[in-house]
Formats: C-alpha cells, sequence, structure tokens
C-alpha cells in the first residue's frame, strides 16, 4: 500500500492485480478472500484484476495477466519490495520479458522510515497472517501503529515491514480511500507453520 501510496503521487495507477489461489478463492500469502480485496479496491477506487493460480503455474499466470493490461495500455508495474533481491531479480526478468518498466518505490529505504511514513499518512491495518514460530495468535488482529512497531523493535528479529514474510497485513482506510473498508473477524486458522486471520467483507459500502 505504501508502494501505491508513493507511486500515486507521480503516475497513474489505473489497476490493481491480485494473484489468487488456484480456486480463486483467496490471496496466497495473506490468506485474504477475493471478495475482501476488491471491497478494498473499491474503496480506493481502483479496478482490480484477479487471477486464479497454483504456485508451479505462477509465473505464467502472472505473465498472462500482465499481457492483458498491456492491451490496455498499461507500461509499468508498481512493485513493493524493499530488499529481497531475488524476488526483485525475478520481477525484472519478468518485466524485461514482457517489456514492461518495473517500479520499486520502497527499494533501499530504511524499514523505520517506511513505518513512520505509513503510519503518519493515517493508513489504518491489522496484521492478518504471521509465521508462527516468530509471532505467535497474540500478534493478529494487531493495529499496525506506534505501539506495534515498539513491540517490534523489542522482539529484535522480526523486520519491521515483514519483508520475509514475518507478518502479513490488511489496510482498511487511508488517505486516498474513498471510504473505510468494513469487516469482521472470523476467527484464527493455521495451515502449516502460518497462522491466518480469517476477515469477512461486511456489506455497506
Amino acid at each position: 500500500m505504501l508502494a501505491l501510496y508513493r507511486a500515486v503521487q507521480r503516475i497513474e495507477v489505473p489497476y490493481l492485480l491480485n494473484m489468487l489461489s488456484e480456486d480463486g478463492f483467496a490471496s496466497r500469502s495473506h490468506g485474504l478472500t477475493a471478495r475482501l480485496l476488491k471491497a478494498q479496491a473499491t474503496a480506493m477506487g481502483k479496478e482490480i484484476i484477479q487471477k486464479p493460480s497454483t504456485w508451479k503455474g505462477y509465473e505464467d499466470a502472472f505473465k498472462g495477466a500482465v499481457s492483458e493490461l498491456k492491451e490496455k495500455g498499461i507500461t509499468a508495474g508498481v512493485f513493493g519490495d524493499i530488499e529481497l533481491q531475488e524476488h526483485r531479480d525475478w520481477i525484472e526478468r519478468v518485466c524485461r520479458d514482457l517489456e514492461i518498466e518495473p517500479v520499486f518505490p520502497l527499494w533501499g529505504v530504511e524499514r523505520g522510515e517506511l513505518m513512520n511514513e505509513f503510519i503518519s499518512a493515517g493508513f489504518k491495518a491489522i496484521v492478518v497472517s504471521t509465521t508462527a514460530e516468530m509471532l505467535g495468535e497474540d500478534w493478529l488482529g494487531r493495529e499496525i501503529n506506534w505501539g506495534f512497531v515498539k513491540d517490534l523493535k523489542a522482539l529484535g528479529n522480526v523486520d519491521l515491514c515483514g519483508e520475509l514474510g514475518e507478518y502479513h497485513s490488511f489496510v482498511y482506510n487511508g488517505p486516498f480511500f474513498l471510504h473505510p473498508v468494513r469487516f469482521s473477524v472470523l476467527g484464527i486458522r493455521r495451515e502449516e507453520k502460518r497462522l491466518y486471520l480469517e476477515i469477512s467483507h461486511e456489506e455497506g459500502n
């Protein structure tokens, strides 16, 4: 979200691309339902393109989705990576194959600076997924605020921005949202080494 926030201040970003599990029900890393993510995009006044994929077929599915966006006039893609070189290398290779310019608004920026910008800008987010061995159930549902940053720093072994997958979040309001996303918490589930907060979109916006 912060990458998008930085990007829209200098370029037009008309579409969001969301890769889903192969059954098309939820996002792969965050565990958020396609319906909730569509509601989030609507709250931002953005059109979201959602494509299902297996892990094995991910690259081909991603390339297919981006190719469709190229036909709509898209020439660049915005990515939120901060420092994982292996993932950046993959993005740059795929974008080169597609003749798309990759944009990395957050690359190399100090974590504390990013968290400060995110919170100070007025974004509202909660933790929806964690690596169980690093962050337990009590971290799920926590608001990302100054207290959250302080507690993460106290742990000493967790990236403040969750760059290594320590946690994922769901942003439900922010400076360019037309309205907040209404949601309710259904429960917690565990899948192997990850914990997920199950949340559902509430009708009304």
